[in-house]
This record gives structure tokens, sequence and C-alpha cells, in this order.
């Protein structure tokens, strides 16, 4: 699996943007691994849909605590890619470990599905089944005897 993100903020109280794309090597795709899900670090910011943040208002106020975070989570196996877009929090500091940790997890969590589901080796069997020689020897003489009488006719 590889993620790629990119933070990108404008310059005076704009809210950073986190664009990322997670996508499946082949080989993962082939194993139909049930998409994983975590929950992330990255704390829900109130009024998300606003670009901006002023100061003393929502997450830079100081009364604000997060209660809710973003969810991540693997592409499905038959797509096996995936994009998003959030805003994060207004930080004076810039500084957004909680991204870093947060697709570190989803990628624990995933691998850990993969090591999982690539222990179970591919399989294929063939078998074939045809009279019994009980039945054969007891049938045998009767099968006989209607082939020399079908010749003779």
């Amino acid at each position: 699996m590889k993620i790629n993100w990119q933070i990108k903020k404008k310059r005076g109280n704009f809210r950073p943007r986190l664009i990322y794309t997670i996508t499946l090597e082949s080989f993962e795709k082939k194993l139909a691994i049930h998409a994983v899900q975590v929950e992330s670090h990255i704390p829900m910011i109130p009024s998300s849909h606003l670009s901006y943040c002023l100061p003393g208002q929502h997450e830079r106020s100081l009364s604000w605590k997060p209660d809710r975070y973003h969810v991540f989570q693997v592409p499905y196996f038959k797509d096996g890619y995936i994009n998003g877009f959030l805003r994060l929090p207004f930080k004076n500091s810039g500084q957004y470990p909680e991204v870093v940790s947060s697709f570190k997890k989803l990628r624990e969590e995933y691998e850990k599905k993969v090591r999982s589901v690539y222990a179970h080796p591919p399989l294929e069997q063939t078998g074939r089944l045809g009279i019994s020689d009980d039945t054969r020897s007891r049938i045998a003489s009767r099968v006989t005897a209607d082939r020399l009488l079908s010749l003779f006719g």
C-alpha cells in the first residue's frame, strides 16, 4: 500500500488542507482483503466547511477540546485507489505529527490483515472416481454376456 499526502496552507488565518491518496499494490488487490478502517489522531474541527479560522474562534478558542476524530480507510480491493481531502485545525506551529501517526496506524492495521491473509496459500485439488472393484466384480459377468449377445445379435 502506498500512501501519499500533502499539507497546504495559505498565508494568514486559513486552515491547512490535507490532500491524500492511498493506492494498493497489485498483489494486495489480488488478496481480496476487506477494507480496514481506523480512527485517526486528526480531530474533526467545528465549521470545517470554512476555509479560515479567526483567532479565538473554533479550534483557536482556549476552550476547544476535540471530541471526534476523522476515520481513514484502505481502498476497496477491487478499486485499489482512494483519495481524500480534509481541513486540519489551525495551529500556530504549523506542525501536524498526527497526520503521520494516523497514516502509520492505518498502515499497521492493514499490514496485520495482509500478513494474516497471505498465510492462506493457493490451493488446487483434483480428483477422480470410477466404478468400485466390488461393483465391477458383481456385474462383470452380466456386462460380458450382454456384449457378446449384442455382437451376434
